[in-house]
């Protein structure tokens, strides 16, 4: 009787491409254990995905193969175990979805646009099983109730009864139904990131599988949403006995829920044990680096470490890599875990609120008009409701809350890209509400934005030097094309990209150095405001660590005023001197950063708070205990 129900053994995936081959995993092998969940960390590009498409059978061919290696699945302790890598793909399809299933990163170009979500669950579930269509709706609605997106029968039926003034069980009866039915027929442009990875987890579990793979299904959430999620994993793994491989780049998710941790680099496993043991006495240079580059809320470190401080990369003429561990000076260890006192944060504070406000907020408002039956207007939604604050000269304002609450639609009408409803916006004691088009676009040159995504941010079709070139060429500051280019090699330097890839499109970047070009861009003006909208969300811990350090450079250097926006408290608590709290377009609470932190008033600050992965070895073991994998705290 095995208690292993997947071995990977020396698995060897490539891509052939124009620069010729690539490993994209060169020789890794891992197990799962039955009821137990192993997690695969590691930055974009380590190899994560690509393997779990391998066990999948989805590696797209051409370009990509399994070069080499065994992956082999044994459904129960008493079946003998099958080689996925020497089946057909016929045979696949019988454990693809119905044994092992997926759940993918990107729930909106994961689930069909023109498809309702019922039609696309239940036709998940009759792939699999023999099963009417009516059977496979029953089916599908039991598996969204126990994601959690629709209430069960009994909490739905006295709902609704208090909602409508039912009494007749009959009606009652009905109104569940068609409650039910209502969320088959929505389509997923209808649902919100958090409910359409419920979807996707309920058309995984549908067939009962024995593995899930779910890769990064919590990525582009907020931490409450981020937190949910994982407590569904949880729940769903624990009650169905069922295994499971958790893919992330941030270790402290995979604190949250796995048992083994798997750490991936370059397509090879640089470190493999039991997730305490990784998090108490990690041994790779990696693996250290990954767990110092997490901002950690409780901390207030001068500067976020990188995976670069602690190790060297080396390779060799026939490709392959090697890695040493950086030796560190004394002072060169203080440096990477130096703080910043309290002493020093309130004279900080002393100082800025002692300046005058660069930015004034007053009772602004920004409403979307909500059309009727017959095209009427027939009520304002309500995206920013009568908000009113200061931001100071050289301060990093920091504005944190759940997506939809706001942040990003305050943030655009700051530069009046979105028009307010009413209220007043003084710049520079400027009520920039008055002002033209003619003058509101001079008055950009001080006020510039850095999007959430760099890719969508440039356009693909324009080299880098071109796209930072381009406001300077609009606003009329340089006209000579030789100190042009000066401009544009100085600024790609400052953000440390090489000047000799001017002549490069975004699509030839990393989502990392993509950023520092957009960085670049809105540094070309010389701005005194930068409004950062979820800037750094959609990268790497490492890589977030590097851009961060970087903000807080230029920020010292040219004396910028920020805007930070985020749903990730502990990001903004880094980077911020004081935070402002947002909550269904209201101001839930402001205050100075650590003040927040430590001692938030309101109840959604402390859920925000509350919803935070900690990542910490004491957390690993409470939930390790809870679930009776070890017998000791």
């Amino acid at each position: 009787m095995s208690e292993t129900i997947l071995d990977v053994r020396n698995l060897k995936v490539e891509f052939d491409t124009a620069n010729g081959v690539i490993k994209a995993v060169d020789g890794i092998s891992f197990q799962v254990q039955r009821g137990r969940t192993l997690g695969i960390v590691g930055e974009s590009g380590s190899g994560k995905s690509v393997t779990s498409l391998a066990v999948m059978g989805l590696v797209p061919n051409p370009p990509g193969r399994i070069a080499q290696g065994d992956i082999l699945f044994a459904e129960t302790s008493e079946t003998a175990p099958v080689n996925l890598c020497q089946i057909s793909q016929r045979q696949l399809q019988t454990y693809r979805g119905g044994k092992i299933s997926m759940i993918f990163q990107e729930p909106m170009s994961s689930l069909n646009p023109v498809y309702t979500c019922g039609f696309q669950l239940t036709e998940a579930i009759r792939q699999h099983q023999t099963i009417s269509k009516a059977g496979a709706e029953k089916q599908a609605i039991a598996s969204l109730q126990e994601v959690k997106l629709l209430p069960s029968d009994e909490d739905l039926a006295t709902q609704l009864a208090a909602e409508q003034n039912l009494r007749d069980r009959n009606a009652i009866a009905r109104a569940v139904q068609q409650r039910k039915n209502s969320i088959l027929k929505r389509y997923p442009h209808q649902l919100s990131g958090g409910q359409l990875q419920r979807v996707m987890i309920a058309m995984a579990i549908a067939c009962n599988p024995s593995l899930l793979i779910a890769d990064e299904p919590t990525t582009a959430l907020d931490v409450t949403v981020q937190s949910r999620i994982l407590d569904l994993l949880r729940d769903l793994r624990d009650r169905r006995s069922m295994s499971m491989i958790f893919i992330t780049h941030d270790l402290g998710t995979i604190a949250e829920i796995a048992d083994d941790v798997a750490v991936m680099y370059r397509g090879k496993i640089v470190e493999y044990g039991p997730v305490a043991q990784i998090f108490a006495t990690p041994e790779h240079p990696y693996t250290k680096g990954l767990l110092a580059c997490r901002p950690r809320p409780e901390q207030r470190l001068r500067k976020l470490p990188t995976v670069a401080d602690y190790m060297q990369v080396q390779t060799e003429p026939d490709g392959d890599i090697k890695i040493f561990a950086r030796h560190f000076e004394p002072d060169e260890t203080d440096d990477l875990t130096a703080e910043v006192s309290a002493a020093e944060t309130n004279r900080r504070l002393e100082t800025i609120s002692g300046e005058t406000p660069l930015v004034t907020v007053q009772n602004l408002k920004v409403g979307y008009p909500i059309k009727g039956i017959f095209g009427q207007t027939a009520r304002t939604f309500m995206a920013v409701d009568d908000i009113s604050f200061d931001v100071y000269k050289g301060e990093t304002f920091g504005l944190v809350g759940e997506s939809g609450c706001g942040k990003t639609t305050l943030g655009r009408a700051l530069l009046r890209l979105v028009e307010p409803m009413s209220g007043n916006i003084f710049f520079e004691g400027q009520n920039i509400c008055q002002l033209s088009k003619r003058e509101m676009r001079k008055l950009r040159r001080e006020m510039q934005v850095i999007f959430q995504d760099p890719f969508s941010s440039l356009d693909p079709r324009m080299s880098i030097g071109k796209a930072i070139a381009e406001p300077l060429k609009i606003h009329h500051v340089i006209r000579s094309r030789r100190n042009l280019k000066e401009r544009v090699a100085y600024l790609l330097e400052r953000v440390d990209i090489d000047p000799g890839c001017v002549n490069r499109f975004p699509h030839e970047f990393s989502g990392g150095q993509r950023q520092r070009i957009c960085i670049a861009r809105a540094l070309a003006l010389n701005p005194k405001f930068i409004i950062c909208d979820e800037s750094v969300s959609a990268l790497d811990v490492s890589v977030q660590a590097q851009v961060l350090n970087l903000l807080k450079e230029l920020q010292a250097e040219f004396n910028l005023t920020y805007i930070f926006i985020s749903h990730d408290l502990g990001v903004v608590k880094f980077m911020s001197d004081r935070i402002m709290v947002m909550n269904q377009g209201r101001l839930e609470e402001l205050g100075p950063a650590d003040e927040i932190y430590t001692n938030p008033q309101q109840e959604y600050t402390q859920q925000l708070i509350s919803a935070i992965p900690a990542g910490t070895l004491e957390r690993i073991k409470e939930l390790q205990a809870a679930r009776g994998a070890i017998a000791h705290s």
